[in-house]
């Protein structure tokens, strides 16, 4: 089968959505995603499980504590691939394989430029950041190690990222979910061998981190420059088709904003959190909030999955023009997702010294966990409704709105409502509590935004 010019579409990789079950689609696609997720995410908590229980409890704090300075690099750039995905899924469901293509190589060479400006940039920014955070003073060196060499190598997990979005556009979420095994073995083991055997400490999980994060991205590159669909990267074509780039900038700048400046007000929640151990010898409050962020980012994958799921989804229905076939996806995304995120839930609040205790076994550290865990995970229902709405518009080319929605809610409420409570009581639990409050507000907000335009304002990547 062919479309476009005559650039093939692989049969057995490539998912058409327009046609078939909905629910089938999101969760076939989905579930590969969230298990590659949690490989991700298990293989970072394995950074923190061998630097809390092999190296010291101040290690253990740095590494959980960069984990928001992180995410704003990453977040950026990962909301200028989510452009690039949705430029490749609506012009997927259209059949206009000439614009897939010349989108697949303007990501490709965008992203080995912003490998460089990203380098330099996290490198610079790093002894600001750990300053601002009031990390405890022995935790602050070894914060300071870890990212030095997390952003010399963090070329890798961009290439990464990007290679795996373009598949992901397409539909095929497996391939993905493969590297991400084999980048979490990798892990694990390197782990271990730099910190148990080698004594190497933080600079052993940060490069034990980012070699494995580098043979993540050489298999996706080599995927999609052996691939016979429409998706083929050869090196010959790269570079920047203008038109196709302003498209994605549309919609990737805006996403980009949104995550970066997210994830550096969640800076701004670390430094209140960490404000509690100044003055005291061990950094055990902001180690309990560092076991808590691990288990939050676990918490948060089967939505952020389907959301992504849904991205494609509308993206592909849309280039097709089946518009009520996008809304239907969309209303049984939320269904889903609400569902998956419960079936989480549960384990994680009745075994919650557990899993603290499996990270860090020091009493206090595990105390401080378990109270985080139990009051907030119950309010992370909430969050089904602005990540897949985002998920959504976003597919619609609509990621502007996300980023006003989401920045007023996560950004300004969240600083204002930190400065408030801290002047009113500065209770650990009511600074905590910023995280769901802005949860609230930002669903609240997209769920109206959504049913007033519900998709009629499609935002299609058509010819110009």
């Amino acid at each position: 089968m062919a479309i476009g010019r005559g650039i093939r579409l692989s049969r057995q990789k490539d998912v058409d959505m327009t046609t078939g079950s909905v629910v089938m689609h999101i969760i076939r696609f989905a579930f590969p995603l969230l298990i590659g997720n949690l490989f991700q995410q298990l293989y970072n908590t394995v950074d923190t499980w061998v630097v809390g229980n092999y190296v010291s409890n101040e290690a253990f704090s740095a590494v959980g504590s960069v984990t928001p300075i992180t995410n704003m690099m990453i977040g950026s750039f990962t909301g200028l691939a989510s452009g690039a995905g949705v430029v490749i899924s609506q012009n997927y469901g259209a059949g206009r394989a000439d614009k897939v293509e010349q989108a697949v190589h303007t990501a490709v060479s965008l992203t080995l430029i912003l490998t460089v400006v990203f380098t330099a940039l996290g490198l610079i920014i790093t002894p600001y950041m750990i300053g601002f955070t009031q990390l405890h003073e022995a935790a602050a060196k070894e914060a300071t190690t870890y990212l030095t060499i997390y952003f010399a190598g963090i070329s890798g997990l961009m290439l990464y990222n990007m290679g795996a979005g373009i598949l992901r556009a397409i539909g095929d979420s497996q391939r993905p979910f493969y590297f991400l095994v084999v980048c979490a073995v990798l892990n694990t083991v390197l782990d271990l061998l730099f910190v148990l055997v080698f004594k190497m400490g933080v600079e052993g999980v940060a490069l034990a981190t980012i070699t494995s994060q580098f043979i993540s991205a050489l298999l996706v590159i080599i995927t999609l420059l052996r691939t016979n669909s429409c998706v083929k990267l050869s090196l010959k074509k790269l570079r920047l088709h203008l038109t196709i780039l302003k498209k994605i900038l549309l919609v990737g700048i805006p996403a980009a904003l949104q995550m970066a400046v997210t994830a550096f007000s969640n800076v701004f929640v670390q430094s209140y959190i960490n404000f509690f151990d100044l003055g005291l010898p061990s950094p055990d409050t902001m180690a309990g909030w560092t076991a808590y962020l691990k288990i939050d980012q676990l918490l948060f994958l089967p939505m952020q999955s389907i959301s992504l799921a849904t991205t494609t989804f509308v993206g592909q229905n849309l280039g097709k023009g089946q518009l009520a076939r996008a809304k239907e996806g969309v209303t049984k995304s939320v269904i889903v997702s609400m569902a998956a995120t419960a079936v989480m839930m549960i384990p994680v609040m009745v075994f919650a010294p557990k899993v603290v205790g499996f990270l860090n076994n020091k009493p206090e550290v595990i105390a401080n966990g378990t109270m985080f865990l139990r009051v907030l995970t119950p309010f992370y229902l909430l969050c089904c409704f602005n990540q897949i709405y985002a998920g959504a518009l976003r597919g619609a080319g609509d990621s502007k709105a996300c980023m006003f929605i989401m920045l007023g809610s996560f950004v300004a409420f969240r600083q204002v409502y930190l400065f408030a409570m801290s002047r009113i009581c500065n209770q650990i639990i009511p600074i905590a509590m910023s995280y769901p409050a802005g949860w609230l507000l930002c669903s609240f907000i997209t769920i109206i935004y959504y049913r007033k335009v519900s998709l009629n304002k499609t935002k299609l990547v058509e010819d110009s």
